[in-house]
């Protein structure tokens, strides 16, 4: 009596919203930016053992005009947190961030000046991948929970997302001045 019964056999029926989430789930593709020893092990994921091609993702991007989700492995200092967010604002919208590694995610061993205690303080952070160094199933675990979330998103948050990303240099350079700051 449906829909279902007047279209042919093999024909599929679905939502915009639907099939565009589905194909942002299949081809994530992410911005290499490993800075310490996590960086290891994200590479490692590339590898023919723990295929990250499953996911459409085997082509890690250089630049962050081409990806749509940046993995942050290791420390972040203070002089790489404004770099970072210049980077993370170049990256068109949808965009999704994974901190890799307890470094990345809360500072790890390193309670000092000159390292921000989680790139959340610097970037909004989708997934988060415990561990020290975590191993690559761990960074494949975290690219499946991101994939849920992709699943569930919707284009009104695309679109209040676009308006919060509007940012000035001013914000940027307000990330520079505590930096500033230690060296006076």
């Amino acid at each position: 009596m449906g829909l279902e019964d007047k279209i042919p056999e093999g024909i599929l029926t679905t939502s915009l919203e639907g099939l565009v989430n589905w194909s942002r789930q299949n081809s994530t593709w992410p911005l290499l930016f490993g800075l310490a020893c996590c960086a290891i092990e994200m590479i490692a994921v590339g590898t023919a053992r723990h295929d990250i091609a499953r996911y459409g993702s085997e082509l890690f991007r250089a630049s962050p005009r081409q990806a749509d989700l940046m993995i942050v492995s290791g420390r972040v200092s203070n002089k790489m947190g404004p770099i970072i967010k210049r980077i993370h604002d170049q990256m068109l919208e949808p965009k999704w961030v994974i901190a890799m590694g307890i470094c990345a995610s809360a500072g790890g061993p390193f309670n000092n000046y000159a390292i921000i205690q989680g790139v959340d303080k610097v970037v909004p952070v989708d997934v988060y991948v415990p561990g020290c160094p975590p191993r690559p199933e761990a960074l494949l675990y975290a690219l499946d929970k991101l994939r849920e979330k992709q699943k569930s998103e919707t284009f009104a948050q695309y679109r209040e997302a676009e308006q919060r990303a509007i940012r000035t240099s001013a914000d940027i350079d307000a990330l520079a001045a505590p930096r500033s700051k230690q060296l006076a």
